[in-house]
């Protein structure tokens, strides 16, 4: 990987859910186990310093499994926080916020109620990320000035939404490398079957696993990339 690229993970929820999971969020809920084998591969990875990791949503697994794992591997990672979810049954709460904080990650907004910011109107947009953003810097005491975008869908009105609202950076889940000093920060997010051992997916997982952390697409998913990409930030 060139040096001034980098590679964004995602992961959502580890262990069992401590609340009722939305539509479509179960296959970003992986083990403790899977979690711990790809987080021991990025520890071992020569180019570890290029992989940033990050966490949606705002789940309690966030603090209660994921934070001593990180900090025993000494990694550090941005977690990307739901402001409506903030002291809800199986989402963070506030002193969970302020411990991340503390320990020396990232904490960022991802909204107020996980909407997709492509589909909703100027007026909620302008609240999702205002809103959200006064919210998390209240209870950190601090400002907040990054964003991860609810299912990675923004367009051109989100980009500028966000940037007015004074975020110094936005990530998105568009795959393959980024560049870490840009705006819009393309990350690739983790789904179970990736660490399935046992059913017959194993190799195939961690082959899969070993890929996503080399920032890898082939010929064809970089080309599609490019264009998705190209076409959302023209709105």
């Amino acid at each position: 990987m060139r040096k001034n690229r980098a590679v964004g993970i995602i992961f959502h929820g580890i262990g069992t859910p401590g609340r009722e999971l939305g539509p479509g969020e179960a296959p970003y809920w992986i083990s403790v186990a899977a979690f711990e084998a790809i987080l021991d591969q990025v520890q071992a990875a020569p180019h570890r310093s290029q992989i940033r990791l990050s966490f949606d949503d705002g789940n309690a697994s966030d603090h209660d499994i994921a934070l001593p794992r990180l900090l025993a591997r000494g990694l550090r990672a941005d977690f990307f926080v739901l402001s409506g979810r903030i002291d809800a049954p199986g989402s963070l709460s506030a002193a969970q916020i302020r411990a991340l904080a503390a320990a020396g990650m990232g904490v960022g907004s991802h909204g107020i109620a996980h909407r997709d910011w492509r589909r909703i109107s100027a007026d909620d947009l302008a609240a999702e990320v205002t809103q959200s953003r006064a919210a998390i810097a209240g209870v950190l005491g601090r400002p907040v000035t990054t964003a991860g975008i609810p299912f990675g869908s923004y367009d051109a009105r989100v980009l500028a939404a966000l940037r007015r609202a004074g975020y110094e950076a936005a990530y998105s889940s568009d795959r393959g490398t980024m560049d870490p000093a840009a705006f819009l920060r393309p990350r690739c997010s983790v789904r179970a079957e990736m660490g399935q051992a046992g059913m017959g997916q194993a190799e195939m997982g961690q082959a899969g696993i070993t890929a996503m952390l080399a920032g890898r697409l082939a010929v064809l998913q970089r080309l599609r990339r490019a264009l998705v990409m190209w076409h959302r930030r023209l709105g």
